[in-house]
């Protein structure tokens, strides 16, 4: 019975293992709601589910140029909403070796799919720095105490 409250309890139910699964355990994660997926020497990076759903609608994407040097907890470009600006942090450091141009024609690809629309590829200098990253499953604990506060 739709209705019903066990209806409504399920459709929660799922939503949460909806929202659990939200997280690509492949990826490793920041505590800055940035996402990197690392192959041998060479890193995809972009920011989270839970990021884009705290910044709302997307209009604007700034990224940096290829051959740009970043650094790991630094910033690499932002991000504008129509609630705010903020900042991207590298969850590495490298030289950038490609950048998503759809975004710039298109941020709004970010709030479609997070994880599908990466913003730069890094050639990593030291992949270790990656050790330090959250898995998935400690970054959708990071994520539910941060809803609490």
């Amino acid at each position: 019975m739709p209705g019903s409250p066990n209806a409504v309890l399920q459709a929660a139910e799922e939503s949460v293992n909806e929202k659990m699964a939200s997280y690509p355990k492949e990826l490793k994660y920041t505590r800055q709601h940035e996402w990197l997926k690392l192959d041998g020497k060479t890193a995809t990076v972009g920011i989270t589910d839970f990021a884009q759903n705290a910044l709302g609608d997307i209009v604007f994407v700034e990224l940096p140029k290829i051959g740009t040097e970043i650094q790991k907890d630094k910033p690499f470009g932002t991000v504008e909403s129509v609630k705010s600006v903020s900042e991207i942090y590298a969850p590495i450091s490298g030289k950038i070796t490609a950048v998503n141009g759809e975004l710039i024609a298109a941020p709004e690809k970010v709030n479609q799919d997070a994880h599908a629309a990466w913003m730069i590829r890094v050639d990593v200098k030291d992949s270790a720095e990656a050790n330090g990253l959250l898995s998935a499953e400690a970054y959708e604990k990071f994520v539910a105490e941060e809803k609490e506060h």
